[in-house]
């Protein structure tokens, strides 16, 4: 599977590994450049601290978000197709504050997926995998 699909697709497994590093990647990517745009847009200072966001930074704020939560989402989505679940776990994820939040932290991020293909594909370790799919994965 591709990076490009990892982050924007919404189809196949993901293991923990790749869930966590793009995840964590992601966010500190979007972190550093949400960093550069303030500085370059005024730098900081102690009023602008717990404020909104207005005007071209607003906008730039907005438009650094928008693939964040998307990237988020396919990353969950992927992860509940690996523990051969739908999507609308993804959505109760989400919608249900501190329980939601919590199962999805050790449900996505700590148990390990089901072994061997299941109804959402190939075992994204190769497990129980014939020899030409272990190539992919290796790929």
């Amino acid at each position: 599977m591709k990076l490009t699909h990892k982050l924007f697709g919404a189809s196949g497994r993901i293991r923990r590994r790749d869930y966590w590093l793009l995840s964590i990647a992601a966010n500190v990517s979007i972190a550093l450049i949400d960093i550069l745009q303030t500085l370059a847009l005024g730098g900081w200072n102690v009023d602008m601290l717990g404020s909104e966001p207005s005007g071209l930074s607003g906008v730039i704020s907005i438009l650094l978000y928008v693939p964040t939560v998307w990237i988020g989402i396919a990353l969950m989505l992927k992860r509940c197709h690996d523990r051969n679940k739908g999507g609308g776990w993804v959505a109760f994820f989400i919608l249900v504050p501190i329980v939601g939040w919590i199962w999805s932290f050790v449900e996505l991020g700590f148990l390990d997926g089901t072994q061997g293909r299941n109804r959402f594909g190939p075992s994204p370790k190769g497990v129980g995998a014939a020899e030409e799919d272990l190539e992919k994965v290796f790929a």
